[in-house]
């Protein structure tokens, strides 16, 4: 079965790995469109993760893709900066935060 877009924002708290994101205190917003749609934002503080439905004000990073394209970045079907570079997701704010932003998940 297929992953959703609710399924992989769900395992994200599980997934999460505190020891490489160090003492971060971030909040990032994600807006999913297509038919996957949604939004979700991940506060990721004092060494963990917490994942909401819905948007925040002003976070440091805000992710814009198709909710296909970004299931195809999370399970390695498609290389998240070719992603960014086709266009496929769309960045907004820390960009140095998305760099590095997929060590702080053991999502594979």
């Amino acid at each position: 079965m297929p992953l959703t877009i609710k399924e992989i924002m769900e395992s994200m708290p599980g997934a999460f790995l505190p020891d490489k994101a160090g003492d971060l205190d971030v909040t990032i917003q994600f807006h999913m469109g297509g038919e996957q749609s949604g939004d979700w934002y991940a506060t990721i503080k004092d060494g963990s993760c917490k994942i909401n439905e819905g948007t925040i004000d002003d976070p440091t990073m805000a992710l814009t893709a198709d909710g296909e394209d970004y299931i195809d970045v999370v399970t390695g079907k498609l290389d998240g900066m070719q992603a960014f570079m086709q266009g496929k997701l769309k960045l907004k704010g820390d960009m140095n935060l998305a760099m590095k932003m997929t060590s702080f998940f053991n999502l594979g």
